[in-house]
């Protein structure tokens, strides 16, 4: 057994309700995207295109790729293609005028707030609170899924 399927399995192992699975399906793409979009309203003074500056998030999806990679290649690349999505739905947002960072704030404080309700449901903590790792598991374990309903292998 790999890595990434100890830790898809163990993370599992507190979703296993289906009300606290059907919450995870939206909250953990959710948080992904509020904390990609917090740090992508954190502009850097440089410009990658007119319109375009380096942004935090941009940096901090590199490291998130690289981590993904040392897990699964096969998996990083569809975290990457989710995270290419995300910076996407920031870069629309942004340009309608409306504040990214309230936007990704009140979606963080909402999506968490429907996790933790969900693990109430479960009656199991959170897996973070075991292992502050699998906060990058989440989206991970979601993504599997996708993974094994299209019939690609981690």
């Amino acid at each position: 057994m790999t890595k990434i399927e100890r830790l898809l399995d163990e993370y599992g192992v507190s979703h296993q309700n289906s009300t606290n699975k059907a919450i995870h399906w939206i909250c953990v793409p959710l948080i992904f995207f509020s904390i990609i979009g917090l740090l992508y309203s954190i502009k850097l003074p440089v410009e990658l295109a007119p319109g375009l500056n380096l942004n935090v998030a941009m940096i901090a999806l590199v490291l998130v790729t690289i981590y993904y990679v040392t897990l699964s290649a096969s998996l990083s690349i569809g975290m990457l293609l989710f995270s290419i999505l995300c910076m996407v739905a920031c870069y629309g947002i942004e340009q309608t005028g409306v504040p990214l960072w309230a936007v990704s704030i009140g979606v963080f404080v909402l999506s968490w707030i429907a996790q933790f309700y969900g693990h109430h449901v479960e009656g199991k903590k959170p897996s973070f609170l075991k292992d502050v790792q699998f906060l990058m598991i989440g989206p991970a374990w979601i993504m599997s899924f996708v993974y094994r309903q299209i019939g690609i292998s981690l």
